[in-house]
C-alpha cells in the first residue's frame, strides 16, 4: 500500500481476528478494505461498513448495530450515500468481536474492492405510489446472487434499482443501473375525453385533440412512468409492458460518466442472466488494464460495438436500437 501521510499508522499492517479473502492474522490496509474493514487517518482506527442490500435494515438488526456501535465505535454511525451503516471508530484488536456480535443478528460486514457491490435501491412499488417495480425484491435476490463473490473484476462495479423514472438511485451513474417502466396503452372505447391524462402528462408526451378531447399519443416523448394510467378516471390508460429500463456504464467520481439505455421493458427472471453476461464481458475485456471501471472501457467506439453483439444474444427483443456510448460529464471543466 503506498504511504498516505495523512494516515497516523506506521505499519501499513495490523492483526485481525477476522478472516479476509480466507486469509487472517496480521494483513494489510487494502486486504481489509476488501472485507469492509476500511483504515481512517486515526492510529488504529477502522470505519467497519455494513451489508445494506437496497438501503432497508431489520428493526432486530438495526437495535445490534446500535448496541455494537455504543460498545466497539464512536459516538455516531454514518450512512453513506450508497445505504450503508458505517461504525467509524472501530479499534483494530476489536473487529473480530464486531462482526461476531453483529452476526448474531443476521448482520453481516460488507465487501469494497474489486468486487460486486451491495446494489441500492429505492422502495419501489411496495409502498410508493410513483413505484412500478419492485426494486427490493430484485434487489435482495440480485445481492444473493453476486454481491462479494471473488472473480478477476478489473474494478469495483455497483447497481442500483430505481422503482420508477424519477430515478431516485441514479442508475445513469452506476455500472449498471435498472429503472422500472411501463409503456402505456389506450383503450378508445373506455376514454370519454376528459383530458386529464394530457395534464397529467409532464413530458408533453399525451395531447388532447381539440374537438373530441381524446388523447395524441407521441411515443418519443414518453418516459414510461405511467402517470396517464394512475390519473385515468375511466381506465382507458391500461399498463402495457412492464419491466425494466437498463443502463450500463454510468460512474460519479472525479470523472463522471452517464450509462446510456440498452435494454427497455426486461422482465424480472432475465435480469440475472444480464448481470451474469455483462460481468463475464468485463472480466475478459478489462483484463490487464489494470483499475478500469467498465465505463471507461465502453468509451472506445470499437469496444462499444464489440460489447453490444456480446449482448445481443441476451438481450434479444428488449434491446434498444443502436443506443450511444457512455457519455462524458465532467464537473471540474
Amino acid at each position: 500500500m503506498a504511504l498516505d501521510h495523512n494516515i497516523e499508522d506506521d505499519s501499513r499492517e495490523v492483526p485481525v481476528d477476522i478472516s479476509v479473502d480466507n486469509r487472517s492474522g496480521k494483513l494489510d490496509f487494502s486486504t481489509l478494505k476488501t472485507g469492509g474493514i476500511i483504515k481512517q487517518r486515526q492510529k488504529d482506527k477502522f470505519t467497519v461498513r455494513l451489508k445494506c442490500p437496497g438501503g432497508r435494515v431489520a428493526l432486530d438488526k438495526l437495535a445490534r448495530i446500535v448496541e455494537v456501535a455504543r460498545k466497539y465505535a464512536g459516538d455516531y454511525i454514518h450512512i453513506s450515500v450508497r445505504q450503508s451503516i458505517e461504525l467509524p471508530y472501530v479499534d483494530f484488536r476489536n473487529v473480530g468481536k464486531v462482526q461476531a456480535e453483529l452476526a448474531e443478528a443476521g448482520q453481516e460486514i460488507a465487501s469494497c474492492g474489486a468486487r460486486v457491490r451491495v446494489p441500492s435501491a429505492c422502495s419501489g412499488c411496495e409502498y410508493n405510489p410513483n413505484g412500478i417495480a419492485n426494486t427490493q425484491e430484485m434487489t435482495a435476490r440480485i445481492t444473493e446472487q453476486f454481491f462479494g463473490k471473488k472473480r478477476p473484476l478489473p474494478h469495483k462495479f455497483k447497481m442500483s434499482f430505481s422503482g420508477c423514472p424519477i430515478d431516485c438511485a441514479r442508475t445513469n451513474e452506476m455500472d449498471l443501473g435498472f429503472q422500472g417502466a411501463v409503456r402505456p396503452k389506450w383503450d378508445e372505447a373506455a376514454c370519454v375525453g376528459c383530458r386529464i391524462c394530457s395534464h397529467s402528462c409532464t413530458e408533453g408526451a399525451i395531447e388532447s385533440d381539440p374537438d373530441t378531447g381524446k388523447p395524441v399519443y407521441d411515443s418519443a416523448k414518453c418516459l414510461f412512468c405511467g402517470d396517464c394510467i394512475r390519473s385515468c378516471p375511466t381506465d382507458a390508460w391500461q399498463p402495457g409492458a412492464t419491466g425494466w429500463v437498463v443502463r450500463v456504464g454510468g460512474k460519479h467520481g472525479r470523472h463522471p460518466l452517464n450509462g446510456p439505455q440498452i435494454a427497455r421493458f426486461v422482465p424480472d427472471a432475465k435480469l440475472p442472466e444480464i448481470v451474469e453476461s455483462i460481468l463475464q464481458w468485463y472480466e475478459k475485456s478489462g483484463a490487464g488494464k489494470g483499475r478500469t471501471r467498465i465505463g471507461t472501457l465502453l468509451l472506445e467506439p470499437s469496444v462499444w460495438q464489440g460489447f453490444l453483439a456480446h449482448m445481443k444474444p441476451v438481450l434479444g427483443r428488449y434491446a434498444v436500437e443502436n443506443p450511444p456510448p457512455p457519455r462524458r460529464n465532467e464537473i471540474h471543466l
